[in-house]
């Protein structure tokens, strides 16, 4: 059992069996014996010691592997909490939504996310939702995304609790880009097509080219065929947040979720996204998440959140007569760009 525990090969028995093969070369030296008895001997060695390593070897990839084991059986014992409701509705999304006094509290470090927010949306409504880190603005996309359920209030889309509409078909009904985009160790077209595997490699390129990520695309070694690495490795920021976008839209989503995911896109870049967001889905409901203000796009509704509340709402005009943080980010923000 000691020696299970010991280093393979330990520094004892090498120099041990270093000394002994000393000893048979002088012996070799003085007559006493032969060449060959010093291979058998140095062979012997090496059939007696390569077992005593490999159980040590193998001992060591047990108690990795049960660790590892004791990992797994932690997330498969895991008792989901969202689940469908006995009678759940399938379906096409018209896209109102509607937030009634909704609360919420996350479950595991128990910080209040949000607290007694309302508003409204129609079909095909533009909004806005800008606010400082921390603030609860990606917690209202997880609550839509139904990764979470309210704690207080309710959450209705097209005017039927968000608890009764079945959970694949609302998630996805649902484009959602969120801050940290994931992409796998595959092809940039079936990255892209990954929430439509019917598309073919034109209506990829179209709605990469939507995203303005099709020039960059053609410009790869290997084009739409190029294999990117886990998560996007060999991609910039703002490539991946392209495409992201781009496997949102070819789902032909009836509503789309875009949290803060023009952070890493220049300016110019940015403007030809939003202005397919004002023409080819002027008629989706759209919710921006975001830190900045985007002129471009006419908003119907701008919430602002502090602390997980809506410390202002109205449209760009109303926020800027209120003197704000609307009004004060929007100052700031032209003035950068003045700067610049």
């Amino acid at each position: 059992f000691l020696m299970i525990r010991r280093p393979p090969r330990s520094t004892h028995c090498i120099s041990s069996a270093a000394s002994d093969v000393y000893k048979r070369q002088k012996m070799v030296l003085a007559g006493k014996i032969s060449p060959g008895n010093i291979a058998e001997f140095v062979i012997y060695v090496n059939m007696l010691t390569w077992p005593v390593t490999a159980i040590g070897w193998v001992a060591s990839i047990i108690q990795q592997a049960s660790v590892s084991q004791k990992r797994i059986n932690t997330v498969l014992r895991e008792v989901v909490q969202v689940q469908n409701s006995d009678q759940p509705i399938i379906g096409k999304l018209r896209g109102s939504i509607q937030f009634k006094d909704v609360s919420f509290v996350y479950p595991d470090s128990g910080i209040e996310g949000l607290k007694n927010i309302n508003f409204n949306l129609n079909p095909g409504d533009k909004m806005a939702i800008i606010g400082r880190t921390g603030g609860g603005k990606t917690t209202i996309a997880e609550l839509l995304l139904r990764n979470y359920d309210v704690n207080q209030g309710e959450i209705l889309i097209d005017g039927v609790d968000i608890r009764n509409h079945e959970l694949q078909n609302l998630r996805s009904r649902l484009g959602y880009v969120p801050q940290d985009s994931f992409l796998f160790s595959d092809t940039i077209s079936k990255n892209v097509s990954f929430g439509n595997p019917d598309v073919n490699q034109a209506e990829i390129e179209k709605y990469c080219a939507y995203a303005s990520i099709d020039s960059d695309i053609k410009e790869l070694p290997e084009g739409y065929g190029t294999v990117v690495g886990e998560r996007g490795v060999t991609l910039s920021g703002g490539q991946k947040q392209r495409i992201s976008i781009a496997r949102a839209l070819i789902k032909r989503p009836d509503m789309i979720i875009l949290d803060d995911c023009l952070s890493a896109v220049d300016t110019k870049t940015e403007q030809t996204i939003l202005s397919f967001f004002e023409t080819e889905f002027a008629d989706r409901t759209t919710i921006i998440i975001t830190h900045r203000i985007y002129s471009l796009l006419e908003f119907d509704q701008i919430i602002v959140l502090d602390e997980g509340r809506i410390v202002e709402m109205g449209n760009h005009q109303q926020l800027l007569d209120g003197k704000g943080y609307y009004a004060d980010l929007y100052h700031k923000q032209s003035l950068e760009k003045e700067s610049i």
